[in-house]
């Protein structure tokens, strides 16, 4: 019983773990990428851009700051998915964390390309012998590096998510409807960044499937994470195969 108790002790800490990180992470993205970035980078105008990077160089830095967060508290729900997911399927929470992390080494190589666009801007007076189209060049392509690593890793996030949604369909303990969101929102990402880098002619198709898969790509993590918060790790959670065994064992 004492055991017993100690693994509701371990799933509970580990679902306030992910949901709170998760809780973090959005608020840093809808920052940092919702706002810094949607309203500093202009994508037609690399000029523009320089402009709005170089008179905003502590919102831009605070962007980058809200980026670290995220990259922290991906690693926190990786772990924390892990321990809550693995006494349903030992070997799909181990891939599932595995693609997670995989996902956050890949954006922190995009994160560090905004870093470089600060080093360009707080240089930029060491620079003035180049053209300041020039300058403006490099920052854009440091800025168009980043969307592009990250949109790469992001293929990778979304099979993380479809694995977490399919190992959560695999008991009654979760709502079923997280469970189909999480891998509707799986697919989702897979689909979109796929077409983006690969089909980059086929942008305004891809904009278009984009916003009308945005609920499933935003809901499925989102409930998981609500749930996670209010109900994740109360009772123990087992998943269909372990209750069957232990009915077959009963019956015995």
């Amino acid at each position: 019983m004492e055991v017993l108790q100690q693994d509701v002790n371990q799933l509970r800490k580990s679902a306030l773990i992910a949901g709170i990180s998760l809780i973090i992470m959005t608020v840093a993205a809808f920052f940092s990428f919702g706002y810094v970035h949607s309203s500093l980078m202009i994508s037609n105008s690399s000029i523009e851009t320089f402009n709005n990077i170089s008179a905003s160089t502590g919102l831009f830095r605070a962007g980058i700051l809200g980026w670290l967060v995220i990259l922290i508290t991906d690693i926190l729900v990786s772990w924390a998915f892990y321990i809550f997911l693995k006494p349903i399927h030992e070997g799909l929470a181990t891939l599932a964390a595995w693609l997670r992390l995989m996902y956050t080494a890949i954006l922190a190589i995009a994160v560090s390309n905004l870093i470089q666009v600060d080093n360009l801007i707080k240089y930029s007076n060491e620079l003035l012998n180049q053209p300041d189209s020039l300058l403006a060049s490099e920052v854009m392509m440091s800025v168009l590096a980043f969307e592009s690593v990250w949109s790469f890793g992001l293929i990778v996030f979304g099979m993380h998510l479809l694995i977490v949604g399919f190992v959560v369909s695999k008991t009654k303990t979760v709502p079923k409807i997280i469970s189909v969101l999480l891998v509707l929102g799986g697919a989702s990402y897979m689909l979109v960044h796929l077409l983006d880098g690969f089909f980059p002619t086929l942008e305004n198709v891809t904009s278009t499937i984009e916003m009308i898969l945005m609920i499933p790509m935003t809901a499925g993590e989102l409930g998981f994470c609500i749930w996670l918060l209010v109900k994740g790790g109360k009772t123990p959670i087992k998943s269909y195969s372990t209750r069957k065994t232990h009915n077959k064992a009963a019956q015995i």
